[in-house]
């Protein structure tokens, strides 16, 4: 059989679908992969490989913008823990509302 093992960002590039989208489909059965070391490998019928030095960057492009879109959303949820835990400690010093323990400095 003609193909070649891909990763997730080389296999979602070959068949341009979003690398959550090629997530799903191994999470689903959908396609034949493997794992090693942690890495998850998809087989790719038919593959041509990638010969140029602009379709190869772009393909690294793609995976540091899934990686900083990640990373962005991880901040984001702790910006707005972080939000609530400041607004339940001010509203603690109102009258009538238990009083919490001091925040910590040192962070």
């Amino acid at each position: 059989m003609e193909g070649k093992w891909l990763s997730i960002l080389e296999y979602a590039s070959f068949k341009k679908k979003s690398i959550s989208t090629v997530r799903r489909y191994i999470k689903a059965n959908r396609v034949k992969h493997k794992e090693e070391n942690g890495k998850y490998y998809i087989w790719a019928k038919n593959y041509t490989n990638i010969n140029t030095v602009e379709e190869r960057e772009l393909l690294e492009n793609k995976f540091e913008l899934e990686r900083l879109k990640k990373e962005n959303r991880i901040l984001k949820e702790e910006v707005a823990e972080l939000r609530m835990l400041v607004s339940i400690y001010e509203n603690s010093k109102q009258p009538n509302v238990p009083e919490l323990p001091e925040l910590p400095r040192d962070l």
